[in-house]
């Protein structure tokens, strides 16, 4: 398998894995979404909490220029040192949430 297919692989299984934690209801429907073809992958929540409408991404990752960028993390957990425990080198993995000038100093790739 190709680094990128692997990355899809542990991407997937990642947000599964959380999919699998987070509360559910009969109203409250946990999504996913996997755009394989643009490399999107997110984890959602939608529906009704009692009176209270919950529309949340919990997270949210995509691959570009052949590296892991996490764009948004809704969890407690580090997303980023599961995937270096998964064996994804730092220098593959984004802090898309920092900014630009911030991310020299998070020990993963600017860019």
């Amino acid at each position: 398998m190709d680094k990128v297919g692997m990355y899809r692989t542990h991407i997937k299984n990642i947000l599964q894995q959380y999919g699998n934690y987070l509360p559910s209801s009969n109203e409250v429907e946990t999504q996913y979404v996997f755009d394989t073809e643009r490399d999107h992958y997110q984890l959602f929540q939608v529906g009704w909490e009692g009176y209270h409408w919950t529309h949340g991404c919990i997270l949210h990752l995509d691959i570009k220029d052949n590296k892991i960028w996490i764009q948004h993390n809704g969890t407690e957990a580090g997303i980023a040192d599961e995937l270096v425990s998964l064996g994804i080198p730092k220098d593959d993995i984004v802090l898309g949430f920092q900014h630009p000038y911030k991310r020299k100093y998070t020990g993963f790739a600017e860019r």
